[in-house]
Parts: structure tokens; sequence; C-alpha cells
């Protein structure tokens, strides 16, 4: 999703930022309650569903102890979703070999007339969520920024250390790939 639309006379980010670094812990909670959610976004996609709630209060807390160094040379919500994948980064590495299994639940047992329609559904969201678990951290990153966050190439370069060009590229990449695996 892109940059919150505000109503008028709505204070914007660096207004608000101005106004929680002069002590108005409101504007703080104003920030948190602006971005939190597509923040969650963003972390869940790189696959850290397990942790979304902690990586994100962890997001805005290094973001708030260190807002006197944000230059404002992208948006407030661009340099949180770069936060964010560092501390996602971060934790993977420490966590290299942890697997997550799902339990099969009874309510996911079809037994309704429509029940083909959902397991149809189910089978292509899995497919899905594979293709994209395939890709590269790279592209998998630039891909959901795109899809899900409908950042701009621009954006989606400053979040994952690169140049615009190679976001494109990166993107194309990832709808290559993500293609040829659905289409096998």
């Amino acid at each position: 999703m892109p940059e919150p639309i505000l109503t008028p006379g709505e204070p914007g980010d660096g207004a608000l930022i101005a106004r929680w670094k002069a002590g108005d812990e409101r504007a703080a909670s104003q920030l948190v309650t602006r971005h939190a959610a597509a923040v969650s976004r963003f972390v869940a996609s790189l696959g850290a569903r397990q942790e979304v709630e902690e990586i994100v209060q962890d997001t805005f807390v290094r973001a708030f102890a260190s807002l006197e160094g944000f230059r404002e040379e992208s948006s407030f919500r661009t340099w949180l979703f770069t936060i964010a994948r560092n501390l996602v980064r971060d934790r993977a590495r420490s966590e290299r070999t942890r697997r997550v299994t799902v339990p099969i639940l009874e309510e996911h047992v079809a037994t309704e007339h429509d029940a083909l329609d959902r397991v149809v559904a189910g089978e292509t969201e899995d497919r899905m969520r594979n293709a994209v678990q395939r890709l590269s951290p790279t592209q998998r990153a630039v891909f959901m920024l795109r899809v899900t966050e409908g950042l701009s190439y621009r954006e989606i370069a400053t979040v994952v250390g690169s140049t615009e060009g190679a976001a494109r590229v990166h993107y194309h990449h990832a709808m290559r790939a993500i293609k040829e695996f659905l289409d096998d």
C-alpha cells in the first residue's frame, strides 16, 4: 500500500516527527497507528509470520531511538521498511535451522458442497506461497513491496539497498520465476 492518504488538517509524518522530538508522546502513537499495519504485512511477506508483532514493535523502538538520524531522504514508511527488513534478516541469520509446521485442524476439513472450490483455492494459494518462497531474499522483498505495498521502484531500492534499476530487474526476475514455477 502506498503512503497513507491524509484527511485535510491531519498532520503529515514530518509534522508528527517534529512534535515527537518536541516531547509530544501522542505524535509517536499516531505514527505507529498510521504505519504499523503496512510494516506488519511487509514483515509477514518476508517469512517472519510467527514473529510479526515482535519485529514490528522492535522496528518502531529502533526508529524512535534513532529518529535524530532520520534524514528524510525517503519517506518515514520506507525508512521503517528498511529497519524491519534488517531486523528480519538479523533474526534469520541467528535462526537458520528453525522449521515451522502447520497442523491440520478440524475446521480445515472440507465438508460442504463448495469443498472443491476451497480445495482448489487453497492449492493455488499454497503454490503461490511456495513460488514466492523459492525466490531469493532480495527478489522476495522486492516482489512483496511492489505487489502488497505498492511501493515505487525508487522506494523499493531504498528499502533493499540497491538502485532503482536493480529493483526493476529483481522484480522482473521474480515475476518470471513465479510464472515458471506456476506453469510447471
